[in-house]
């Protein structure tokens, strides 16, 4: 590890599974990390906002560990992954007979959170419908299960996070204004790993060290081009892409020496500048483009271009609008070239 790795790791230990920290030098990520020292000791809601892979649950973790209530529970919940039509159930708890199936009553994730913290992860998927009645929680501290007419009064700190540009969902009308400013007492932004350049090598140590140790691998070296290399990209998937790279690279490797596969960046140079000319979001487009043409144009799946990325499908989706990427036009593209 560099001489200076030590110095740039902040001072902001993670209860995780795993003993680790937030890794950085970068103003924008030394900046959410004083926001979590500050608002941590209060009750005030959170809005975590990042790119998917930025470490966004990291921070509400950190949140929750430097706050009065550490010793209580810390409940996450991703409105992504849970369909919309279990989601309540899921939030809330449900009455046994209150559905079809419900064969016993069962707890929801805010009365396991009672004295803790809410961790609300996707918070943008969150359904219109139930969209009221977190509100409801937020601002009264109190919800029925479903099929339940007695109310339940809870203590729950909520953290929320989004990938996606939340106040833009309110100006769609996807998402009610009240709950998103009710949810956005204090924001926390974090910056992509593609603002981080000089994080990255900590960051490259950091994961060799811990997938080295697991695999009781010996990695000694990482060549200057590889470095150079990885300090280029554009990291579309962030952390979790970088974590993800540098995890095969140590499979690869062997003499001590780290095998980057460097073919699968298709690095927008060797330099810490982005090509001539082109912006990072030019770089990003295209090389989201190149890896859409290598699969074919299929987006999820073991092969699909979202896993070769390290990111969610709904992610890739999400930068292939905002960056206005065609998925037939880059298959019918990738066909006649």
């Amino acid at each position: 590890m560099t001489a200076t790795t030590s110095e740039r790791i902040l001072n902001f230990p993670l209860p995780a599974v795993e003993t680790e920290s937030i890794i950085g030098a970068g103003g924008g990520l030394k900046n959410a990390c004083e926001a979590v020292r500050v608002v941590a000791p209060t009750d005030a809601s959170v809005l975590i906002q990042g790119e998917t892979g930025t470490g966004k649950e990291l921070i509400a973790r950190a949140i929750h560990q430097h706050s009065p209530r550490q010793r209580g529970p810390y409940v996450k919940v991703n409105c992504a992954a849970i369909p919309a039509g279990l989601l309540e159930s899921e939030l809330f708890g449900h009455e046994r007979g209150a559905f079809t199936g419900a064969l016993a009553q069962t707890t929801g994730r805010f009365q396991l959170a009672d004295r803790g913290t809410l961790f609300l992860d996707e918070i943008g998927d969150l359904p219109p419908e139930l969209q009221p009645k977190l509100l409801r929680v937020l601002q009264e501290q109190e919800f029925e299960r479903v099929g339940s007419t007695r109310t339940i009064r809870v203590n729950v700190r909520v953290v929320a996070a989004t990938n996606v540009d939340l106040f833009e969902l309110v100006q769609e009308r996807r998402f009610r204004a009240d709950l998103y400013y009710r949810l956005n007492v204090f924001p926390i932004s974090l910056p992509p790993l593609r603002e981080r350049a000089q994080d990255i090598a900590d960051l490259v140590w950091h994961f060799v060290e811990k997938f080295a140790a697991r695999m009781n691998r010996r990695v000694e070296e990482i060549p200057d081009t590889a470095m150079r290399a990885l300090e280029s990209y554009a990291w579309p998937g962030n952390v979790r892409e970088l974590q993800n790279l540098i995890e095969r690279a140590v499979i690869w490797s062997e003499g001590g020496v780290l095998q980057v596969p460097l073919g699968e960046l298709r690095a927008m140079s060797t330099t810490s500048e982005p090509a001539a000319g082109r912006t990072l979001a030019e770089a990003e487009r295209d090389h989201i483009v190149e890896v859409l043409q290598h699969s074919g144009g299929v987006i999820s799946g073991r092969n699909g271009a979202a896993a070769r990325l390290g990111v969610k499908r709904t992610t890739l989706q999400y930068r292939m609008r905002k960056l206005g990427i065609d998925q037939r036009r880059v298959v019918l593209e990738g066909a006649s070239a």
